[in-house]
């Protein structure tokens, strides 16, 4: 169990050479108010004097403390040529530098905090990352933040205290992290900071150690015997007390091998009961002890979060593809999975297939007999013609002739006039086919070909291609459709088998009308009233309104006559017997005609149409040039991919006994 936390130690280190917090990692967190004695107590722990001190806020950059125990200097060079020291610290920043002197890393640590927040005052989130292997420390790693503050001063924010509490809550947060909370023993706990904060995300205190600091700065007649029994606040993970350096040990250069002589002197005269479990050498043993159980009870969940995100990972590289290589090759490679994504898409045998929406030989088949097949449906075959507009072309037809029969001239001239309204649906339904065709190229762009998105200038010249072949055979359909109309106008065939016969037409009409008019009497007799009507009048001045019959004007409210009755009925029934005909002899051709001219033109011909126009030796170099985003990212992927394979092989070498 003891490797647990070197273990952690080194998926640090793996994690921060790629720059990445992508995996939360169990480490212990020090959260207390400026000059609360946060300092002192890491020092304690380390048991050398190396951090910056002063008043004020001294610590301006997280810390992340990595303590690792060795074996003494003696045993050390037995076994192995390493560092020839007892003690010594490194830094991340500093590459295989080592600092021997502990002067030397206060100073280092100084110079790098001023390095990114200035020398006045100034915070920053970004850590410092420090190392010191000694053997008189215990496997500890722990994060050492800015003292929580309220008003600014130097060149610190108005906004200050946010900025900290934000910073320190971007660090506790982590559930796999311990809160170490600093409270000095002169304030009153109800008023601590830090544990307020760690209430905000340990709601439950499963994760909170207190530290009482500054015990031998109590008023006189005063102790903090029912703090640390828990009385007053009670913490789960337990509070311990302990005494720090004062600013005068600290100015005369106290070792601090006296002082914790001292803290434990002067615990074992105030709080004899509660000596044996405070102070510095209890801490340390008790933060590596609640480490350990925390990193064993994390182990199994940080195990499974890096195997899924190696798996995601992985994935996301092998999106990316390998460096370009052969570019001839490449070429066609991408433009036949193109062509075969894009046709696959209209044939729906497509590996990526879209459930929020049709798409590809979805729609086409949707357009051809939903919005089409309905457009067609909707159009009325007599919509437009008034009876009074039927009874102007039997009179047209007839010329100075009064008719006896029903002019086929008449029938032909109506029926052409509402069959040219279907060729307009007809082109909108060409129209439609063509868009979608348009859209299936942006669907294998996005969902199909990945590889596309490596090459800009390749995706942009084969969009461009398939688009020039689209719009060339746009015309071509267009024509054909408007043929298909114009044909059925070409030529009227009244012997089409299932157009109704005229006579049949007429008979039924007259017998319907012998039956409403009392056989024929009444028709007569309206007869020889309109034969009248005339003679009466003529020569005189309302002849006008004789020559004037279907004026809009006055006619509009005339009574048809039994005979114009008749012949309207008959040419109603002829017009829209063979518009149905001729409707749904257009609803089945013109699918078949866009589907012959564009969709399957476009199908056979698009792949040797995209290698005829790309696949060019002077175009190669120039298509495959990959964007640099795609190439960042695969370096970016590449190095987390390695760094979790790292991880994984390090959490791998965990046995399962160490974890008990």
């Amino acid at each position: 169990m003891e490797t647990l936390i070197p273990t952690i130690n080194r998926l640090q280190e793996v994690f921060l050479t790629v720059g990445a917090e992508v995996v939360q990692l169990p480490q212990i967190v020090v959260v207390g108010s400026q000059s609360s004695g946060k300092s002192s107590v890491l020092e304690s722990l380390v048991g050398r004097d190396f951090l910056p001190r002063g008043s004020g806020i001294v610590t301006r950059r997280p810390l992340v403390l990595q303590l690792v125990n060795v074996a003494p200097l003696q045993e050390r060079l037995k076994n192995e040529n390493g560092v020839k020291a007892e003690e010594w610290g490194t830094f991340l920043h500093c590459k295989n530098q080592v600092f021997t002197d502990f002067q030397e890393i206060r100073h280092e640590i100084e110079a790098e905090t001023e390095r990114n927040s200035g020398d006045n005052k100034g915070i920053s989130p970004e850590p410092i990352y420090l190392k010191i292997f000694s053997p008189k420390v215990l496997n500890l790693t722990l994060v050492d933040l800015p003292g929580i503050t309220k008003v600014p001063v130097g060149d610190q924010p108005e906004d200050i205290e946010a900025q900290v509490q934000e910073m320190i809550l971007s660090f506790i947060s982590n559930p796999n992290c311990l809160i170490l909370a600093v409270s000095p023993a002169n304030s009153d706990l109800a008023t601590s900071d830090a544990l307020k904060l760690a209430r905000e995300v340990d709601t439950d205190g499963r994760r909170t150690l207190l530290v009482i600091s500054k015990l031998d700065l109590m008023d006189a007649g005063t102790d903090a015997l029912e703090v640390l029994l828990g009385r007053v606040i009670p913490v789960r993970l337990g509070i311990i007390g302990v005494v720090n350096r004062s600013q005068h040990d600290i100015n005369t250069q106290k070792s601090l091998e006296d002082s914790m002589r001292d803290e434990q002197a002067y615990l074992q005269r105030h709080y004899p009961s509660l000596a044996s479990r405070s102070g510095s050498r209890h801490l340390a043993k008790t933060l590596s002890r609640l480490l350990m159980h925390h990193i064993r009870d994390c182990l199994p969940e940080l195990k499974t979060r890096v195997t899924m995100l190696s798996a995601q990972y992985q994935v996301r590289l092998n999106g990316y593809g390998q460096p370009v290589e052969d570019h001839s090759a490449t070429l066609l490679q991408i433009v036949t999975k193109f062509a075969s994504d894009y046709c696959n898409t209209i044939e729906g045998t497509a590996r990526y297939i879209q459930t929020s929406e049709l798409c590809g030989g979805a729609r086409i088949c949707y357009i051809f007999h939903e919005t089409f097949g309905r457009t067609l449906q909707s159009i009325d075959p007599l919509g437009g013609l008034t009876e009074l507009d039927i009874l102007t072309a039997i009179r047209n037809a007839t010329g100075p002739r009064p008719a006896l029969f029903v002019p086929e001239v008449s029938f032909e001239l109506l029926v052409k006039r509402q069959i040219k309204r279907l060729e307009e649906p007809s082109m909108r339904c060409v129209e439609l086919v063509h868009e979608e065709l348009q859209r299936i190229i942006q669907h294998c762009s996005s969902y199909s070909t990945q590889e596309l998105l490596r090459f800009p200038k390749l995706h942009d010249s084969i969009v461009e291609v398939v688009t020039g072949l689209l719009r060339k055979r746009l015309p071509i359909t267009n024509e054909m459709v408007h043929h298909l109309v114009s044909i059925e106008l070409a030529y009227i065939n009244t012997k089409h088998p299932d157009f109704t016969d005229a006579a049949q037409v007429s008979a039924s009409v007259n017998s319907q009308q012998a039956e409403a008019l009392d056989g024929g009497k009444r028709w007569k007799n309206e007869k020889v009233v309109e034969d009248r009507v005339p003679a009466a009048g003529f020569g005189s001045p309302s002849k006008g309104q004789s020559i004037n019959l279907l004026d809009t004007a006055v006619p509009a409210s005339r009574k048809l006559s039994a005979k114009e009755q008749r012949d309207c009925e008959i040419i109603q029934r002829l017009i829209k017997c063979y518009f149905l005909i001729v409707r749904k002899s257009i609803q089945d051709s013109v699918p078949k005609t866009v589907m012959h001219f564009l969709v399957n033109f476009v199908k056979e011909h698009l792949q040797s149409e995209l290698v005829g126009q790309l696949y060019k030796q002077t175009l190669l170099q120039e298509l495959l040039i990959e964007s640099e985003d795609t190439a960042q990212q695969r370096t970016e992927v590449a190095q987390m991919l390695e760094a979790l394979q790292k991880a994984n092989n390090i959490i791998c070498e965990i046995r399962e006994t160490h974890l008990w």
